[in-house]
């Protein structure tokens, strides 16, 4: 009996802290159509905290940051998003509109056409996505293996043959989209500067040469950390170590 009254509670309790939170979240909503966008920054922060992170609260987050004013914060807000969930069409859109709004221009290296083109097929969907695709795909050979197997008709034992070759290999393509995306969303390799200029020094500590200077809003990659340094590397493909308060990860 004690134990049945203890889940009870429990399960009111996660109701009641399901509605506060759900509650929450319309406030934050209210407020940001109300052009309270402090506010609306402060209220979507609380949700954050209390239920976990989410692409479309990285993404409501981001557009109360730009709205604000404060670019670099939405930068990095909208690149969560789209790190959860790369085919997010409108964090594209104002993600692009506020890198608009930065300081740095940096010429991008020219990347093989092949890998530009197999980099853009995986940001089509998310890593859940992709294994979805990949499991239907599995399925869908095995089913095919069948019908090649007690299959009589020559024909359709050659249809059935090739076929799952095909679906086969889209299975396993599927596969190594879905394990690259998840990787890409739990490693923290790439970051954006958030102070309004710092200097890349050619070693990790103040008394290094000054090799280049960047502004808030701008994405760096990360190479390495030393201490309280990031070895960071830009779209042209130039090195700098920045001290790690300078930038937040994506």
């Amino acid at each position: 009996m004690k134990r049945i009254i203890i889940l009870l509670t429990l399960a009111l309790l996660s109701v009641s802290a399901f509605a506060v939170d759900s509650n929450t979240m319309k406030q934050a909503n209210e407020a940001y159509k109300a052009e309270k966008y402090a506010l609306a920054d402060s209220l979507y922060t609380e949700v954050m905290k209390k239920e976990g992170t989410s692409y479309a609260l990285y993404y409501n987050l981001g557009n109360a940051k730009y709205k604000q004013g404060e670019i670099a914060y939405a930068i990095l807000y909208y690149e969560k998003a789209l790190k959860i969930k790369p085919d997010y069409e409108d964090a594209k859109y104002n993600l692009e509109m506020a890198r608009s709004q930065t300081v740095d221009k940096i010429e991008t290296m020219e990347r093989f056409v092949l890998s530009e083109w197999n980099q853009s097929i995986q940001n089509g969907t998310s890593s859940n996505g992709w294994a979805k695709w990949s499991i239907f795909a599995f399925i869908l050979t095995l089913i095919l293996v069948g019908l090649y197997i007690f299959s009589t008709k020559v024909l359709v034992k050659k249809i059935a043959f090739f076929s799952a070759i095909v679906t086969l290999v889209f299975s396993i393509i599927s596969f190594s989209y879905a394990k690259a995306q998840n990787n890409a969303m739990t490693k923290n390799e790439s970051a954006i500067i958030i102070a309004p200029t710092v200097t890349g020094k050619s070693t990790p500590d103040e008394s290094g040469t000054d090799l280049f200077v960047l502004h808030e809003g701008t994405k760096v990659r990360i190479k390495n950390k030393i201490g309280d340094w990031f070895e960071i590397q830009m779209d042209d493909g130039n090195t700098g170590w920045i001290s790690s308060k300078k930038l937040e990860i994506i």
